[in-house]
């Protein structure tokens, strides 16, 4: 049965604010086979494939997330800096923001940090291959994306740690605690405003061929890049390429453990990488849901839309649904677009860095990791908005010495 032949009270109703929600619940999965969307207790949900791809690109809707501070009665530096940066800006300005940060994040920069990312996971695989067991997010996932993102912005690698510490403590700000931690996490995004002007100071300095370069040539017209948007762009660099890619390889390693024969298969055909970052995406995105806001009254598919109104795509969902994707994992399959980088105009700007530098990680701990299983209880963060590991201890056939 269709929604439009629904009524409002017949049309399903899923909860995200609960505590025990999951994106990936029977409870969603038939809600999706009733109807395209669903009633929450904040606006609606889209839950299939044709509708998100529709709604995610519909001019009468904005990114929903700038009210958020707003939501949690939340002020001072990191809410100024949320509203502030390119992903809640909308109409010209963002466009003109997106287009000017562009060239940091040109196919031939990535390129060219291919071989510093092999290195990388290399060093780190290296560390505790003979060991037979770890914790992934700690000893893999977390350094990795962390340096990765030290090697982007052009800072010692020693400073990783501080990096990741901090990117946790901002985090903080887009789950439920953010009034009780606001004091902390404006700490940390205080210091990441400072990081960045020391940056940009030094490559001012001493400029090279590379991201921060690329951001400050943008930012010698003074009418098109001012200082405290090309800060809020080397902020948002930072927090984004650590929270989100530490995330997702710890997602895609779960994903591989769940599904062995696909590991295994990754093991022996490296060029499959690529791919298997697609297919994690689509299943298992640590952005499991995007929000949109209504800009203007309108009406899709029969369904009345009124202004102010807030729509969550639910990207897992829609990139699961099975009129437009045959079940299962599998990373020889071609797939449709997947939404595990939003989509339309608000589309991640850094896919290509966050692509290339999972697609060298799975590279190389598939041929290296042997017949991974859970060496303990993994710990999660809940299975909505951003998910993905606390904690993940795995086990592995142990790399004799020679």
């Amino acid at each position: 049965m269709s929604a439009t032949h629904l009524s409002n009270d017949e049309v399903p109703f899923l909860d995200p604010s609960d505590p025990d929600f999951s994106i990936r619940s029977e409870a969603v999965l038939r809600a999706r086979g009733m109807s395209w969307w669903a009633r929450t207790p904040y606006g609606l949900a889209v839950l299939r494939y044709e509708e998100m791809k529709q709604m995610i690109n519909h001019p009468l809707l904005r990114q929903g997330s700038y009210r958020w501070p707003e939501h949690n009665q939340a002020g001072g530096m990191w809410a100024q800096w949320w509203k502030r940066m390119m992903l809640n800006r909308e109409g010209a300005d963002h466009a003109r923001l997106r287009k000017l940060g562009a060239p940091a994040f040109a196919p031939r920069l990535v390129a060219g940090m291919i071989p510093k990312f092999q290195q990388l996971a290399d060093d780190l695989i290296r560390d505790f291959e003979r060991d037979g067991k770890c914790e992934f997010m700690s000893r893999f996932a977390e350094p990795y994306a962390t340096r990765v993102v030290c090697e982007l912005v052009g800072v010692a690698h020693e400073q990783w740690q501080e990096f990741a510490e901090l990117a946790v403590t901002m985090g903080l700000a887009l789950g439920v605690t953010y009034a009780r931690d606001e004091a902390r996490i404006n700490a940390a995004t205080e210091r990441f405003f400072d990081i960045a002007g020391r940056i940009v100071t030094d490559r001012r300095r001493a400029p090279r061929d590379d991201f921060i370069s690329a951001l400050i040539n943008a930012n010698e017209d003074k009418d098109t890049l001012g200082d405290q948007e090309l800060y809020d762009m080397i902020v948002l660099s930072i927090f984004g390429g650590i929270d989100t890619t530490r995330s997702q390889i710890g997602l895609a390693m779960a994903m591989f453990i769940d599904h062995p024969d696909q590991w295994a298969l990754l093991g022996d055909n490296p060029d499959l990488a690529r791919p298997a970052v697609e297919e994690v995406m689509r299943l298992r995105p640590t952005t499991t849901w995007v929000t949109r806001e209504a800009t203007e009254e309108f009406e899709f598919k029969g369904v009345p839309i009124a202004k102010g109104t807030t729509i969550h795509l639910f990207s897992s969902a829609a990139a699961s649904d099975p009129d437009h994707f045959t079940p299962g994992f599998d990373i020889t399959v071609q797939r449709k677009p997947h939404f595990g980088f939003g989509g339309g105009r608000h589309h991640c700007i850094g896919s290509q860095i966050a692509r290339g530098d999972m697609t060298e990680a799975l590279k190389l701990l598939a041929q290296r990791l042997k017949n991974p299983v859970y060496g303990g209880e993994p710990q999660w963060l809940p299975d909505s908005g951003n998910t993905g590991p606390i904690s993940l201890p795995i086990a592995f056939d142990a790399v004799s010495a020679g």
